[in-house]
Protein backbone atom coordinates (compact mmCIF):
# COMPACT_ATOMS: atom_id res chain seq x y z
CA UNK A 1 0.00 0.00 0.00
CA UNK A 2 0.94 3.67 -0.31
CA UNK A 3 2.70 4.68 2.93
CA UNK A 4 4.08 8.14 2.22
CA UNK A 5 4.25 10.85 -0.41
CA UNK A 6 6.63 13.80 -0.51
CA UNK A 7 6.06 16.72 -2.90
CA UNK A 8 8.44 19.64 -3.49
CA UNK A 9 7.89 22.70 -5.69
CA UNK A 10 4.96 21.24 -7.59
CA UNK A 11 2.34 23.74 -8.86
CA UNK A 12 1.27 25.65 -5.70
CA UNK A 13 2.99 23.26 -3.27
CA UNK A 14 6.42 24.29 -2.00
CA UNK A 15 6.86 21.37 0.39
CA UNK A 16 4.43 18.68 1.48
CA UNK A 17 4.94 15.34 3.15
CA UNK A 18 2.21 12.99 4.34
CA UNK A 19 2.06 9.48 5.80
CA UNK A 20 -0.80 7.14 4.93
CA UNK A 21 -2.32 4.24 6.77
CA UNK A 22 -4.52 1.35 5.71
CA UNK A 23 -8.28 1.54 5.55
CA UNK A 24 -10.04 4.52 3.99
CA UNK A 25 -8.38 7.94 3.70
CA UNK A 26 -10.49 10.94 2.65
CA UNK A 27 -9.13 14.19 1.25
CA UNK A 28 -11.31 17.30 1.55
CA UNK A 29 -10.99 21.03 1.14
CA UNK A 30 -12.47 24.12 -0.43
CA UNK A 31 -13.02 24.20 -4.17
CA UNK A 32 -9.78 25.27 -5.84
CA UNK A 33 -7.67 24.45 -2.79
CA UNK A 34 -5.79 21.78 -4.71
CA UNK A 35 -7.37 18.49 -3.56
CA UNK A 36 -6.29 16.73 -6.72
CA UNK A 37 -2.71 18.01 -6.67
CA UNK A 38 -1.53 15.09 -4.58
CA UNK A 39 -3.16 12.62 -6.99
CA UNK A 40 -1.68 14.39 -10.01
CA UNK A 41 1.74 14.26 -8.36
CA UNK A 42 1.26 10.58 -7.59
CA UNK A 43 0.35 10.04 -11.23
CA UNK A 44 3.78 11.41 -12.24
CA UNK A 45 5.47 8.73 -10.13
CA UNK A 46 3.28 6.17 -11.90
CA UNK A 47 4.44 7.18 -15.36
CA UNK A 48 2.24 10.12 -16.39
CA UNK A 49 3.77 12.58 -18.83
CA UNK A 50 5.25 15.66 -17.20
CA UNK A 51 4.45 19.29 -17.96
CA UNK A 52 7.21 21.80 -17.08
CA UNK A 53 4.48 24.32 -16.26
CA UNK A 54 3.73 22.27 -13.12
CA UNK A 55 7.08 23.34 -11.62
CA UNK A 56 6.39 25.97 -8.96
CA UNK A 57 7.02 29.54 -10.15
CA UNK A 58 10.61 30.59 -9.54
CA UNK A 59 11.87 27.05 -8.82
CA UNK A 60 14.33 25.00 -10.86
CA UNK A 61 12.60 21.66 -10.49
CA UNK A 62 9.72 19.74 -8.92
CA UNK A 63 10.27 16.44 -7.14
CA UNK A 64 7.78 13.80 -6.04
CA UNK A 65 8.62 10.67 -4.05
CA UNK A 66 6.06 7.95 -3.30
CA UNK A 67 6.77 5.11 -0.89
CA UNK A 68 4.93 1.79 -1.03
CA UNK A 69 4.87 -1.16 1.35
CA UNK A 70 5.12 -4.24 -0.89
CA UNK A 71 5.47 -6.89 1.84
CA UNK A 72 2.21 -8.52 0.74
CA UNK A 73 2.41 -7.74 -3.00
CA UNK A 74 4.08 -10.79 -4.53
CA UNK A 75 3.57 -9.58 -8.11
CA UNK A 76 5.41 -6.31 -7.42
CA UNK A 77 8.23 -8.15 -5.66
CA UNK A 78 8.61 -10.51 -8.62
CA UNK A 79 8.60 -7.59 -11.08
CA UNK A 80 11.34 -5.81 -9.14
CA UNK A 81 13.44 -8.97 -8.71
CA UNK A 82 13.37 -9.66 -12.46
CA UNK A 83 15.01 -6.25 -12.99
CA UNK A 84 17.40 -6.38 -10.01
CA UNK A 85 15.47 -3.55 -8.33
CA UNK A 86 14.25 -5.39 -5.24
CA UNK A 87 15.84 -4.17 -2.02
CA UNK A 88 13.29 -5.10 0.60
CA UNK A 89 9.67 -4.55 1.51
CA UNK A 90 9.73 -0.81 0.77
CA UNK A 91 9.54 0.44 -2.82
CA UNK A 92 10.39 4.05 -3.66
CA UNK A 93 9.18 5.70 -6.88
CA UNK A 94 10.63 9.13 -7.62
CA UNK A 95 10.03 11.68 -10.37
CA UNK A 96 11.93 14.88 -11.07
CA UNK A 97 10.66 17.52 -13.51
CA UNK A 98 12.75 20.57 -14.38
CA UNK A 99 11.50 23.99 -15.42
CA UNK A 100 13.34 23.49 -18.75
CA UNK A 101 11.13 20.52 -19.53
CA UNK A 102 13.45 17.62 -18.66
CA UNK A 103 12.05 14.72 -16.70
CA UNK A 104 13.66 11.77 -14.91
CA UNK A 105 12.07 8.79 -13.20
CA UNK A 106 13.58 6.43 -10.62
CA UNK A 107 12.56 3.12 -9.07
CA UNK A 108 14.40 2.31 -5.85
CA UNK A 109 17.07 4.83 -6.79
CA UNK A 110 17.73 3.46 -10.29
CA UNK A 111 16.85 5.49 -13.42
CA UNK A 112 13.78 4.00 -15.09
CA UNK A 113 11.57 4.54 -18.11
CA UNK A 114 8.02 5.85 -17.89
CA UNK A 115 6.86 2.51 -19.28
CA UNK A 116 8.47 0.67 -16.37
CA UNK A 117 6.97 3.14 -13.88
CA UNK A 118 3.53 2.56 -15.38
CA UNK A 119 3.97 -1.23 -15.37
CA UNK A 120 5.03 -1.29 -11.72
CA UNK A 121 2.39 1.27 -10.77
CA UNK A 122 -0.34 -0.96 -12.20
CA UNK A 123 0.67 -3.60 -9.62
CA UNK A 124 0.65 -1.13 -6.73
CA UNK A 125 -2.27 1.26 -7.13
CA UNK A 126 -5.35 1.80 -9.28
CA UNK A 127 -6.56 5.37 -9.80
CA UNK A 128 -10.25 5.81 -10.57
CA UNK A 129 -11.08 9.23 -11.87
CA UNK A 130 -12.68 11.10 -14.69
CA UNK A 131 -9.42 10.90 -16.60
CA UNK A 132 -7.41 8.29 -18.43
CA UNK A 133 -6.14 6.43 -15.37
CA UNK A 134 -9.13 4.15 -15.42
CA UNK A 135 -7.67 0.70 -15.84
CA UNK A 136 -11.13 -0.83 -16.15
CA UNK A 137 -11.33 0.60 -19.66
CA UNK A 138 -8.64 -1.83 -20.81
CA UNK A 139 -9.83 -5.18 -22.12
CA UNK A 140 -6.96 -7.18 -20.55
CA UNK A 141 -7.97 -5.76 -17.16
CA UNK A 142 -11.61 -6.63 -17.78
CA UNK A 143 -10.68 -10.18 -18.72
CA UNK A 144 -8.38 -10.57 -15.71
CA UNK A 145 -11.04 -9.18 -13.38
CA UNK A 146 -13.69 -11.60 -14.67
CA UNK A 147 -11.33 -14.58 -14.40
CA UNK A 148 -10.32 -13.60 -10.87
CA UNK A 149 -13.96 -13.10 -9.88
CA UNK A 150 -14.82 -16.56 -11.19
CA UNK A 151 -11.85 -18.06 -9.37
CA UNK A 152 -10.48 -19.86 -12.42
CA UNK A 153 -7.16 -18.05 -12.89
CA UNK A 154 -5.24 -21.37 -12.91
CA UNK A 155 -7.42 -22.63 -15.78
CA UNK A 156 -6.93 -19.34 -17.66
CA UNK A 157 -3.15 -19.63 -17.24
CA UNK A 158 -3.27 -23.24 -18.49
CA UNK A 159 -5.20 -22.17 -21.59
CA UNK A 160 -2.72 -19.35 -22.18
CA UNK A 161 0.24 -21.73 -21.93
CA UNK A 162 -1.30 -24.29 -24.30
CA UNK A 163 -2.04 -21.59 -26.88
CA UNK A 164 1.45 -20.13 -26.55
CA UNK A 165 3.00 -23.57 -27.12
CA UNK A 166 0.76 -24.08 -30.15
CA UNK A 167 1.79 -20.73 -31.64
CA UNK A 168 5.46 -21.56 -31.05
CA UNK A 169 5.05 -24.84 -32.94
CA UNK A 170 3.19 -23.06 -35.70
CA UNK A 171 5.97 -20.52 -36.23
CA UNK A 172 8.61 -23.23 -36.35
CA UNK A 173 6.52 -25.33 -38.72
CA UNK A 174 6.00 -22.38 -41.06
CA UNK A 175 9.74 -21.89 -41.16
CA UNK A 176 10.44 -25.53 -41.88
CA UNK A 177 7.57 -26.06 -44.29
CA UNK A 178 8.22 -22.98 -46.41
CA UNK A 179 8.95 -23.22 -50.09
CA UNK A 180 11.61 -25.79 -50.88
CA UNK A 181 13.63 -23.22 -52.76
CA UNK A 182 13.56 -20.89 -49.79
CA UNK A 183 14.46 -23.72 -47.43
CA UNK A 184 17.32 -24.88 -49.65
CA UNK A 185 18.65 -21.39 -50.19
CA UNK A 186 18.59 -20.66 -46.47
CA UNK A 187 20.30 -23.95 -45.67
CA UNK A 188 23.03 -23.28 -48.25
CA UNK A 189 23.61 -19.77 -46.93
CA UNK A 190 23.78 -20.96 -43.34
CA UNK A 191 26.16 -23.80 -44.30
CA UNK A 192 28.48 -21.34 -46.03
CA UNK A 193 28.38 -18.90 -43.12
CA UNK A 194 28.96 -21.59 -40.49
CA UNK A 195 31.82 -23.10 -42.54
CA UNK A 196 33.42 -19.68 -42.90
CA UNK A 197 33.22 -19.10 -39.15
CA UNK A 198 34.50 -22.63 -38.49
CA UNK A 199 37.52 -21.93 -40.69
CA UNK A 200 38.05 -18.59 -38.98
CA UNK A 201 38.09 -20.46 -35.66
CA UNK A 202 37.95 -17.38 -33.47
CA UNK A 203 38.84 -18.37 -29.89
CA UNK A 204 37.57 -16.75 -26.70
CA UNK A 205 39.61 -13.63 -25.83
CA UNK A 206 41.68 -14.06 -29.00
CA UNK A 207 40.56 -10.74 -30.47
CA UNK A 208 41.62 -8.74 -27.41
CA UNK A 209 44.98 -10.54 -27.29
CA UNK A 210 45.64 -9.94 -30.99
CA UNK A 211 44.76 -6.24 -30.77
CA UNK A 212 47.06 -5.84 -27.77
CA UNK A 213 49.90 -7.68 -29.52
CA UNK A 214 49.43 -5.68 -32.73
CA UNK A 215 49.66 -2.43 -30.81
CA UNK A 216 52.86 -3.59 -29.11
CA UNK A 217 54.52 -4.85 -32.31
CA UNK A 218 53.54 -1.81 -34.36
CA UNK A 219 55.12 0.51 -31.83
CA UNK A 220 58.10 -1.72 -30.87
CA UNK A 221 60.75 0.63 -32.26
CA UNK A 222 59.38 3.64 -30.40
CA UNK A 223 58.87 1.56 -27.26
CA UNK A 224 62.49 0.34 -27.31
CA UNK A 225 63.85 3.84 -27.93
CA UNK A 226 61.85 5.28 -25.02
CA UNK A 227 62.78 2.41 -22.71
CA UNK A 228 66.52 2.78 -23.50
CA UNK A 229 66.34 6.48 -22.68
CA UNK A 230 64.62 5.70 -19.42
CA UNK A 231 67.24 3.06 -18.63
CA UNK A 232 70.12 5.51 -19.23
CA UNK A 233 68.48 8.12 -17.03
CA UNK A 234 68.00 5.58 -14.24
CA UNK A 235 71.67 4.51 -14.46
CA UNK A 236 72.81 8.13 -14.39
CA UNK A 237 70.58 9.01 -11.48
CA UNK A 238 71.59 5.87 -9.60
CA UNK A 239 75.26 6.82 -9.88
CA UNK A 240 74.58 10.33 -8.57
CA UNK A 241 72.61 8.96 -5.64
CA UNK A 242 75.44 6.56 -4.76
CA UNK A 243 78.00 9.39 -4.82
CA UNK A 244 75.84 11.56 -2.58
CA UNK A 245 75.40 8.65 -0.21
CA UNK A 246 79.22 8.13 0.01
CA UNK A 247 79.83 11.81 0.74
CA UNK A 248 77.29 11.91 3.55
CA UNK A 249 78.51 8.61 4.97
CA UNK A 250 82.03 10.04 5.33
CA UNK A 251 80.84 13.13 7.21
CA UNK A 252 81.83 12.59 10.84
CA UNK A 253 80.04 15.75 11.91
CA UNK A 254 76.67 14.79 10.45
CA UNK A 255 73.51 15.86 12.26
CA UNK A 256 70.19 14.08 12.53
CA UNK A 257 69.02 15.73 9.31
CA UNK A 258 72.05 14.32 7.49
CA UNK A 259 71.26 10.89 8.84
CA UNK A 260 67.68 11.15 7.51
CA UNK A 261 69.05 12.22 4.17
CA UNK A 262 71.32 9.15 4.05
CA UNK A 263 68.34 6.89 4.73
CA UNK A 264 66.34 8.53 1.97
CA UNK A 265 69.25 8.32 -0.49
CA UNK A 266 69.77 4.66 0.36
CA UNK A 267 66.09 3.96 -0.29
CA UNK A 268 66.21 5.94 -3.54
CA UNK A 269 69.24 3.96 -4.69
CA UNK A 270 67.45 0.70 -4.06
CA UNK A 271 64.30 1.87 -5.89
CA UNK A 272 66.31 3.15 -8.84
CA UNK A 273 68.10 -0.18 -9.02
CA UNK A 274 64.81 -2.04 -9.00
CA UNK A 275 63.33 0.31 -11.62
CA UNK A 276 66.38 -0.22 -13.82
CA UNK A 277 65.88 -3.98 -13.51
CA UNK A 278 62.20 -3.73 -14.46
CA UNK A 279 63.00 -1.56 -17.48
CA UNK A 280 65.60 -4.06 -18.59
CA UNK A 281 63.08 -6.86 -18.22
CA UNK A 282 60.63 -4.82 -20.30
CA UNK A 283 63.32 -4.29 -22.98
CA UNK A 284 64.00 -8.02 -23.11
CA UNK A 285 60.30 -8.72 -23.72
CA UNK A 286 59.96 -6.30 -26.64
CA UNK A 287 61.42 -7.07 -30.01
CA UNK A 288 61.01 -5.75 -33.51
CA UNK A 289 59.42 -8.60 -35.46
CA UNK A 290 57.98 -7.49 -38.82
CA UNK A 291 57.01 -11.04 -39.75
CA UNK A 292 54.97 -11.57 -36.58
CA UNK A 293 53.38 -8.14 -37.00
CA UNK A 294 52.32 -9.04 -40.54
CA UNK A 295 50.78 -12.31 -39.34
CA UNK A 296 48.86 -10.59 -36.52
CA UNK A 297 47.54 -7.86 -38.82
CA UNK A 298 46.50 -10.46 -41.41
CA UNK A 299 44.62 -12.40 -38.72
CA UNK A 300 42.90 -9.25 -37.47
CA UNK A 301 41.94 -8.26 -41.01
CA UNK A 302 40.32 -11.66 -41.54
CA UNK A 303 38.31 -11.29 -38.31
CA UNK A 304 37.23 -7.73 -39.19
CA UNK A 305 36.18 -8.77 -42.72
CA UNK A 306 33.91 -11.55 -41.42
CA UNK A 307 32.43 -9.20 -38.80
CA UNK A 308 31.62 -6.65 -41.55
CA UNK A 309 29.85 -9.36 -43.56
CA UNK A 310 27.59 -10.11 -40.64
CA UNK A 311 27.22 -6.41 -39.71
CA UNK A 312 28.26 -6.98 -36.10
CA UNK A 313 31.12 -5.93 -33.87
CA UNK A 314 34.07 -8.34 -34.05
CA UNK A 315 33.62 -9.35 -30.41
CA UNK A 316 30.06 -10.54 -31.24
CA UNK A 317 31.21 -13.09 -33.84
CA UNK A 318 31.15 -15.91 -31.28
CA UNK A 319 27.47 -15.32 -30.55
CA UNK A 320 26.68 -15.07 -34.27
CA UNK A 321 28.51 -18.34 -34.89
CA UNK A 322 26.47 -20.15 -32.23
CA UNK A 323 23.13 -18.69 -33.44
CA UNK A 324 23.80 -19.67 -37.05
CA UNK A 325 24.86 -23.17 -36.04
CA UNK A 326 21.65 -23.66 -34.01
CA UNK A 327 19.48 -22.43 -36.88
CA UNK A 328 21.26 -24.73 -39.32
CA UNK A 329 20.72 -27.68 -36.99
CA UNK A 330 17.06 -26.75 -36.69
CA UNK A 331 16.64 -26.69 -40.48
CA UNK A 332 18.56 -29.93 -40.88
CA UNK A 333 15.81 -31.88 -39.12
CA UNK A 334 13.76 -31.75 -42.28
CA UNK A 335 10.63 -33.88 -42.64
CA UNK A 336 11.00 -35.70 -39.31
CA UNK A 337 10.79 -32.44 -37.40
CA UNK A 338 7.82 -31.33 -39.50
CA UNK A 339 5.93 -34.52 -38.68
CA UNK A 340 6.76 -34.15 -34.98
CA UNK A 341 5.53 -30.56 -34.97
CA UNK A 342 2.29 -31.48 -36.74
CA UNK A 343 1.60 -34.18 -34.16
CA UNK A 344 2.41 -31.82 -31.28
CA UNK A 345 0.19 -29.09 -32.71
CA UNK A 346 -2.76 -31.46 -33.02
CA UNK A 347 -2.33 -32.61 -29.41
CA UNK A 348 -2.15 -29.00 -28.23
CA UNK A 349 -5.19 -28.05 -30.30
CA UNK A 350 -7.20 -30.91 -28.75
CA UNK A 351 -6.15 -29.85 -25.24
CA UNK A 352 -6.97 -26.22 -26.02
CA UNK A 353 -10.40 -27.09 -27.37
CA UNK A 354 -11.26 -28.98 -24.18
CA UNK A 355 -9.84 -26.49 -21.66
CA UNK A 356 -10.96 -23.36 -23.53
CA UNK A 357 -14.53 -24.70 -23.72
CA UNK A 358 -14.51 -25.24 -19.94
CA UNK A 359 -13.07 -21.76 -19.44
CA UNK A 360 -15.79 -20.27 -21.66
CA UNK A 361 -18.53 -21.95 -19.58
CA UNK A 362 -16.99 -20.67 -16.33
CA UNK A 363 -16.65 -17.17 -17.75
CA UNK A 364 -20.27 -17.13 -18.91
CA UNK A 365 -21.52 -18.13 -15.43
CA UNK A 366 -19.27 -15.58 -13.71
CA UNK A 367 -20.37 -12.85 -16.14
CA UNK A 368 -24.05 -13.37 -15.30
CA UNK A 369 -23.29 -13.32 -11.57
CA UNK A 370 -21.17 -10.18 -11.86
CA UNK A 371 -23.85 -8.43 -13.94
CA UNK A 372 -26.50 -9.24 -11.33
CA UNK A 373 -24.45 -8.19 -8.29
CA UNK A 374 -23.22 -5.01 -9.98
CA UNK A 375 -26.82 -4.07 -10.84
CA UNK A 376 -27.72 -4.16 -7.14
CA UNK A 377 -24.82 -1.87 -6.21
CA UNK A 378 -25.56 0.48 -9.12
CA UNK A 379 -29.16 0.78 -7.96
CA UNK A 380 -27.97 1.88 -4.51
CA UNK A 381 -25.89 4.53 -6.28
CA UNK A 382 -28.96 6.08 -7.94
CA UNK A 383 -28.21 4.34 -11.22
CA UNK A 384 -31.22 2.00 -11.33
CA UNK A 385 -31.48 2.40 -15.08
CA UNK A 386 -27.86 1.49 -15.64
CA UNK A 387 -27.29 -1.92 -17.17
CA UNK A 388 -23.95 -3.72 -17.20
CA UNK A 389 -23.47 -6.40 -19.82
CA UNK A 390 -20.37 -8.53 -20.15
CA UNK A 391 -20.09 -9.62 -23.77
CA UNK A 392 -18.28 -12.85 -24.61
CA UNK A 393 -17.87 -12.80 -28.39
CA UNK A 394 -16.36 -15.90 -30.05
CA UNK A 395 -13.15 -15.16 -31.87
CA UNK A 396 -13.28 -15.19 -35.65
CA UNK A 397 -10.27 -17.47 -35.92
CA UNK A 398 -10.61 -20.99 -34.55
CA UNK A 399 -6.89 -21.29 -33.83
CA UNK A 400 -5.83 -21.47 -30.17
CA UNK A 401 -5.51 -18.00 -28.63
CA UNK A 402 -3.69 -17.23 -25.34
CA UNK A 403 -6.75 -15.37 -23.98
CA UNK A 404 -9.19 -18.15 -24.72
CA UNK A 405 -11.92 -18.78 -27.28
CA UNK A 406 -13.71 -15.44 -26.82
CA UNK A 407 -13.11 -11.73 -26.52
CA UNK A 408 -14.43 -10.11 -23.33
CA UNK A 409 -15.87 -6.62 -23.31
CA UNK A 410 -17.61 -4.76 -20.48
CA UNK A 411 -20.57 -2.92 -22.01
CA UNK A 412 -22.89 -0.43 -20.36
CA UNK A 413 -26.18 1.31 -20.97
CA UNK A 414 -26.97 4.27 -18.70
CA UNK A 415 -30.49 4.98 -19.95
CA UNK A 416 -33.51 2.77 -20.81
CA UNK A 417 -33.81 2.04 -24.50
CA UNK A 418 -30.20 2.95 -25.32
CA UNK A 419 -27.94 0.22 -26.61
CA UNK A 420 -25.02 -0.99 -24.54
CA UNK A 421 -21.61 0.33 -25.51
CA UNK A 422 -18.02 -0.02 -24.28
CA UNK A 423 -17.19 1.66 -20.99
CA UNK A 424 -14.77 4.06 -22.63
CA UNK A 425 -17.57 5.67 -24.68
CA UNK A 426 -19.61 6.79 -21.66
CA UNK A 427 -19.97 10.56 -21.76
CA UNK A 428 -20.25 11.23 -18.04
CA UNK A 429 -17.10 10.89 -15.98
CA UNK A 430 -19.15 10.76 -12.82
CA UNK A 431 -21.15 7.81 -14.14
CA UNK A 432 -17.99 6.03 -15.16
CA UNK A 433 -16.51 6.50 -11.70
CA UNK A 434 -19.60 5.12 -9.98
CA UNK A 435 -19.78 2.16 -12.36
CA UNK A 436 -16.15 1.43 -11.61
CA UNK A 437 -16.86 1.73 -7.89
CA UNK A 438 -19.72 -0.73 -8.18
CA UNK A 439 -17.62 -3.28 -10.04
CA UNK A 440 -14.70 -2.86 -7.64
CA UNK A 441 -16.97 -3.38 -4.63
CA UNK A 442 -18.46 -6.54 -6.14
CA UNK A 443 -15.07 -7.97 -7.07
CA UNK A 444 -13.13 -6.70 -4.03
CA UNK A 445 -12.73 -10.15 -2.55
CA UNK A 446 -10.72 -11.20 -5.61
CA UNK A 447 -8.91 -7.94 -6.32
CA UNK A 448 -5.14 -7.96 -6.68
CA UNK A 449 -4.32 -4.21 -6.54
CA UNK A 450 -3.62 -3.30 -2.89
CA UNK A 451 -4.43 0.43 -3.16
CA UNK A 452 -7.23 2.26 -4.92
CA UNK A 453 -7.76 5.97 -5.43
CA UNK A 454 -11.17 7.49 -6.18
CA UNK A 455 -11.09 11.07 -7.38
CA UNK A 456 -14.50 12.67 -6.85
CA UNK A 457 -16.55 9.53 -7.50
CA UNK A 458 -19.43 11.37 -5.83
CA UNK A 459 -19.83 13.96 -8.59
CA UNK A 460 -23.49 14.68 -9.24
CA UNK A 461 -24.90 12.82 -6.24
CA UNK A 462 -25.94 13.74 -2.73
CA UNK A 463 -28.16 12.85 0.19
CA UNK A 464 -28.79 9.17 0.80
CA UNK A 465 -26.85 8.11 -2.31
CA UNK A 466 -23.80 9.93 -1.05
CA UNK A 467 -24.04 8.03 2.21
CA UNK A 468 -24.22 4.77 0.25
CA UNK A 469 -21.11 5.71 -1.69
CA UNK A 470 -19.29 6.43 1.55
CA UNK A 471 -20.31 3.10 3.03
CA UNK A 472 -19.30 1.26 -0.13
CA UNK A 473 -15.87 2.86 -0.08
CA UNK A 474 -15.45 2.01 3.59
CA UNK A 475 -16.49 -1.58 2.86
CA UNK A 476 -13.96 -1.70 0.04
CA UNK A 477 -11.25 -0.50 2.44
CA UNK A 478 -11.58 -3.77 4.34
CA UNK A 479 -9.93 -5.46 1.34
CA UNK A 480 -7.63 -2.73 0.07
CA UNK A 481 -6.28 0.70 0.95
CA UNK A 482 -8.73 3.36 -0.31
CA UNK A 483 -7.92 7.04 -0.93
CA UNK A 484 -10.85 9.24 -1.83
CA UNK A 485 -11.02 12.90 -2.87
CA UNK A 486 -14.53 14.10 -1.99
CA UNK A 487 -16.66 17.20 -1.45
CA UNK A 488 -19.50 15.38 0.30
CA UNK A 489 -19.66 15.16 4.11
CA UNK A 490 -21.49 11.81 3.92
CA UNK A 491 -18.44 10.30 2.21
CA UNK A 492 -15.84 12.17 4.26
CA UNK A 493 -17.39 11.00 7.53
CA UNK A 494 -16.68 7.36 6.59
CA UNK A 495 -12.90 7.83 6.46
CA UNK A 496 -10.52 6.20 8.91
CA UNK A 497 -7.99 8.95 8.08
CA UNK A 498 -9.03 12.51 7.19
CA UNK A 499 -6.71 14.88 5.30
CA UNK A 500 -7.62 18.52 4.73
CA UNK A 501 -6.24 20.61 1.88
CA UNK A 502 -5.89 24.35 2.43
CA UNK A 503 -4.74 27.14 0.15
CA UNK A 504 -3.16 30.24 1.65
CA UNK A 505 -2.32 33.22 -0.52
CA UNK A 506 -0.88 36.68 -0.16
CA UNK A 507 0.16 39.29 -2.62
CA UNK A 508 3.37 37.46 -3.46
CA UNK A 509 2.54 33.75 -3.56
CA UNK A 510 0.03 30.93 -3.14
CA UNK A 511 0.70 27.91 -0.94
CA UNK A 512 -1.19 24.62 -0.49
CA UNK A 513 -0.87 22.53 2.64
CA UNK A 514 -2.16 19.11 3.68
CA UNK A 515 -3.09 18.45 7.29
CA UNK A 516 -4.26 15.30 9.03
CA UNK A 517 -7.38 15.98 11.09
CA UNK A 518 -8.48 14.34 14.30
CA UNK A 519 -11.09 14.82 17.02
CA UNK A 520 -12.70 18.25 16.93
CA UNK A 521 -10.84 19.13 13.74
CA UNK A 522 -12.71 16.39 11.85
CA UNK A 523 -16.00 17.59 13.32
CA UNK A 524 -15.32 21.17 12.22
CA UNK A 525 -14.36 20.09 8.68
CA UNK A 526 -17.48 17.93 8.29
CA UNK A 527 -19.52 20.85 9.64
CA UNK A 528 -17.95 23.17 7.06
CA UNK A 529 -18.88 20.72 4.32
CA UNK A 530 -22.42 20.57 5.69
CA UNK A 531 -23.08 24.21 6.48
CA UNK A 532 -20.85 26.29 4.33
CA UNK A 533 -19.25 29.54 5.52
CA UNK A 534 -21.31 30.01 8.73
CA UNK A 535 -21.05 27.05 11.07
CA UNK A 536 -23.74 26.85 13.76
CA UNK A 537 -24.00 24.73 16.87
CA UNK A 538 -26.63 22.70 15.06
CA UNK A 539 -24.28 22.06 12.16
CA UNK A 540 -21.53 20.96 14.55
CA UNK A 541 -23.95 18.63 16.32
CA UNK A 542 -24.99 17.13 12.98
CA UNK A 543 -21.35 16.63 12.01
CA UNK A 544 -20.57 14.98 15.35
CA UNK A 545 -23.56 12.67 14.92
CA UNK A 546 -22.44 11.68 11.42
CA UNK A 547 -18.94 10.78 12.61
CA UNK A 548 -20.21 8.85 15.62
CA UNK A 549 -22.58 6.81 13.44
CA UNK A 550 -19.68 5.79 11.17
CA UNK A 551 -17.36 4.67 13.95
Amino acid sequence: MLTQISISNYTIVSSLEMDFSGGMTVITGETGAGKSIMLDALGLCLGDRADPKTVRQGCERAEIVASFDIADIAAAQAWLKERDLYFGEECLMRRVVTAEGRSRAYINGSPSTLQDCAALGALLIDIHSQHAHQSLLRKPVQRGLLDAYAGHNPLAREVEQIASDWLRCKRELELLAGSREEHTARTQLLSYQVDELDVLGLQPDELAQLESEQKLLANAEQILHTAHQALELCEHQEGGVRQALQLLSGDTHATGAASNARDLLDSAAIQLSEARGEIQHYLDSVEIDPERLALVEKRLEAIYDVARKHKVLPEKLGDVHEDLREELQSLAGGSQRIEALQTEMQDLADRFSKDAARLSRERAKAAKKLEKNAAGVLASLAMEQCRLEIALAPREAADPHPQGAEEIDFLISTNPGTPVQPLGRIASGGELSRISLAIQVVTASTGTVPSMVFDEVDVGIGGAVAEVVGKLLRTLSNKAQVLCVTHLPQVAAQGHQHLQVKKVSDRKSVETSLTQLSGEQKIEEIARMLGGVKITDQTLAHAREMLESCN
